[in-house]
């Protein structure tokens, strides 16, 4: 009976890594902490042939996180919401590099990127080469410039 709880342990914490891992970390970091404390608790156990001790250390790893290192963890991740490409772009200035039309896609520079380009809806055009144009929104890899 005591080794099946040390094994339940162990096995449990293994299992909570894997499913951090297997998720791309969408707890940040917390199922591999307390999986981490469930597995020493469980080796513990096996070693030592106790499964009170299993239990008492994995549950005071677990405490001692949750308590003391989950806030440390936080602020040691940063973890800060990063606009893509495509986000990152709405709004901004952009140089018209090829002739842009109703109905011919040209080329614009935002930043240091060059994308594919046409006028939003509502906005006749042509837009020549050289003119500074604003991102109102994105199709795909598609500008929608105004």
């Amino acid at each position: 009976m005591q080794l099946d709880s040390n094994w339940a342990l162990l096995l449990g914490g293994a299992l909570l890594v894997l499913v951090e891992v297997a998720l791309g970390g969408f707890a940040g970091f917390d199922l591999v902490l307390v999986g981490s404390a469930f597995m020493i608790g469980g080796a513990l156990g096996l070693w030592f042939q106790n499964t009170n001790l299993a239990l008492i250390v994995g549950s005071a790893l677990c405490l001692l996180y949750l308590l003391a290192g989950r806030r440390w963890v936080r602020r040691r991740l940063n973890l800060k919401p990063m606009p893509s490409n495509a986000d990152a772009v709405l709004g901004q200035s952009a140089v018209v590099t090829a002739r842009i039309a109703a109905h011919e896609p040209g080329r614009v520079k935002v930043r240091s990127e060059e994308w594919l380009a046409i006028p939003t809806i509502g906005v006749s055009g042509p837009f020549e080469p050289g003119t500074i144009v604003t991102v109102e929104a994105v199709d795909g890899v598609t500008l929608m410039v105004r």
